[in-house]
């Protein structure tokens, strides 16, 4: 299974890591650390490059599910005491063996966006993968890809096959898991993923929404706190430009991975749905967060949800 494959990478990668390394893996075109080695240091350069070539073959996995999904010209990178430039950096490594390299993005087109997007969508699909492959769920990771692929074929742009799979994903869980089963897979995945850099200036909440824009995954978005209490905050959300669902409901799986990567001991619970525009797709909702296990629908939620 996919899962298995793809949390054995990852393990593999892991056990090469070290955490008093100077070497690390970056895109040499983006300059972005590339998952799943985002977060691992190397204690040798030889080191780096096989988790260079493990880091590939996992990106590879998920292509055979979505060819679209961006290649990343990954190079060794090593840590100085003073941390060089962006173009210094790249000047002093080793090229990583890769295959079938991307030519360079033409920089006043989307196709960066539309990466952006594809790139977000796989690395949370496969952190979704492994950690419902290591669960007793493992039957649904067979549901997911059966819906995924029956539906694939339909689609007329490549591009939009990324958002496809996080919806198979967040139905199938919706379908055949509780909200705590559902809250248990996406809050230990999103402990998979690497720990996001701090920003002073913004709440968990703002920093998950922040995450989400920049990865194209919404246009736009507004917090509204509606009340705060000692078990419990209740926020109103509006999400401008925003895919992921249709008329009926909304698929709220990035956003409570991005959630719950910054606060994994909290429970969420969305409700209040509604569609505010088609074009551009926008939503209204209602979030919030507990502390005391009281969650509620996380992967795909109703509108009209009370």
């Amino acid at each position: 299974m996919i899962g298995t494959t793809l949390g054995d990478i990852r393990h593999h990668i892991e056990s090469l890591a070290s955490p008093t390394g100077s070497y690390y893996l970056v895109c040499s075109r983006t300059g972005e650390r590339p998952v799943p080695a985002d977060g691992c240091y190397f204690d040798r350069r030889s080191t780096a490059r096989a988790a260079a070539t493990a880091t590939e073959q996992y990106r590879t996995a998920l292509r055979r599910y979505d060819p679209q999904l961006p290649r990343r010209d990954i190079i060794v990178c090593e840590q100085f005491e003073t941390v060089p430039s962006a173009v210094d950096a790249v000047a002093a490594t080793d090229i990583a063996a890769t295959t079938d390299p991307e030519p360079a993005t033409d920089p006043v087109d989307r196709s960066d966006d539309r990466a952006a997007t594809v790139d977000f969508c796989h690395t949370v699909a496969g952190v979704v993968f492994e950690t419902i492959a290591d669960s007793s769920h493992s039957a649904v990771q067979a549901a997911i890809m059966d819906r995924y692929l029956a539906v694939a074929e339909t689609v007329a742009h490549p591009d939009e096959l990324c958002l496809l799979l996080i919806e198979a994903i967040a139905t199938e869980l919706d379908t055949r898991l509780s909200p705590a089963e559902q809250a248990e897979i996406l809050r230990t995945a999103a402990c998979r993923l690497s720990t996001p850099t701090t920003t002073p200036t913004a709440a968990p909440l703002e920093a998950a929404l922040d995450s989400l824009q920049s990865m194209s995954i919404l246009d736009g978005y507004t917090v509204d706190c509606q009340s705060v209490r000692c078990a419990s905050t209740c926020w109103e959300l509006t999400l401008t430009d925003y895919p992921l669902g249709n008329a009926d409901r909304i698929v709220t799986l990035p956003l409570v991975v991005e959630c719950f990567r910054r606060l994994s001991a909290v429970d969420f619970r969305i409700s209040g749905v509604e569609r505010t525009a088609t074009v551009p797709p926008s939503w209204r909702l209602t979030l919030t967060a507990t502390a005391d296990g009281a969650g509620g629908p996380l992967s795909v939620v109703e509108a009209g949800a009370a």
